[in-house]
């Protein structure tokens, strides 16, 4: 018998264009959408001297030639945090896999820190300030998010858990007979859109003046909400609960969450030494002292 409470899938082809044997599927245009949506963004806001102070600003050509390092960063770093945090026992016992991107298989906090370390090296190469870089990443990055989530929606993936009695509940395709959260959309709708939100706000009140700030507010902001999203998502099925069950005294406890916690962590620090004026270019420091003493 169908659950009285539950919502159809919505029948979504994954593809989105085919043209004789090429298919191509929702989830790389979200990709492209959020690489292409988060350049533009990121040259208007270099665009805004007003936002920038004394610090050192990016070239538009600066801009235009980081996307392709944070693209490559993005996917390698995805790629390699899903093996090593969420199925590494099935990459050792067969390490072509790890090559077999067609099959999915991506983690956000492996491509976070593949694009930190893109970052950080393209930064190095241009002689630009890496924290300055990491902030501008951080106001575009929930783009991406937003867009990614929606396309692990369509492609009836990383769904909820079971929820029989919430009245919006799905009964996906490859999640058994029970309807549960769509928890694809609840985090489209915090790491991406409500973030993409609180980043834009605070691009407006504190601009990139204080190097690190921004970035810190980004790491702390998705830890809070990927922690939030994670109890009602399904934790990957080769690993569960981290500790018991959902009902134990840890339970619910996923490996999403516990990468958050180092997020969260990392977060405050940044924003506590931006605060400080620890992070400031030496020199705004220097025009500081100058101005205090006129």
């Amino acid at each position: 018998m169908s659950p009285l409470l539950a919502l159809p899938f919505p029948a979504i082809d994954p593809v989105a264009v085919a043209i004789g044997p090429i298919a191509i599927k929702w989830y790389a245009l979200a990709y492209v959408v959020g690489l292409v949506g988060g350049w533009y963004y990121a040259r208007r806001l270099v665009a805004a001297e007003g936002l920038w102070g004394v610090v050192r600003r990016p070239t538009l050509n600066d801009v235009d030639d980081l996307i392709v390092w944070v693209a490559l960063g993005v996917v390698l770093g995805g790629r390699l945090g899903y093996v090593l945090f969420y199925n590494l026992p099935l990459y050792l016992g067969d390490p072509l896999e790890i090559l077999a991107i067609r099959n999915g298989g991506m983690s956000f906090h492996g491509g976070f820190l593949g694009a930190i370390l893109a970052i950080l090296l393209f930064a190095r190469s241009r002689k630009l300030g890496g924290l300055v870089l990491l902030d501008l990443a951080a106001v575009v990055v929930p783009i991406g998010l937003f867009f990614g989530r929606i396309a692990n929606f369509v492609n009836g993936e990383l769904w909820g858990r079971v929820a029989p009695d919430f009245p919006y509940a799905v009964v996906f395709p490859t999640g058994g007979p029970l309807p549960r959260h769509p928890s694809q959309l609840y985090e489209a709708a915090t790491e991406g859109a409500l973030l993409f939100v609180v980043m834009a706000l605070c691009v407006r009140a504190f601009g990139f003046r204080r190097p690190g700030l921004l970035g810190g507010i980004f790491v702390l902001g998705y830890a809070v909400t990927r922690t939030f999203c994670e109890f009602f998502r399904e934790p990957d099925r080769q690993l569960g609960y981290l500790f018991g069950t959902e009902d134990g005294p840890l339970g619910g406890l996923t490996m999403g969450m516990l990468l958050c916690l180092p997020m969260a962590l990392v977060g405050l620090v940044a924003i506590v030494l931006a605060l400080r004026g620890a992070t400031r270019p030496r020199a705004a420091a220097g025009e500081s002292v100058r101005a205090d003493a006129a």
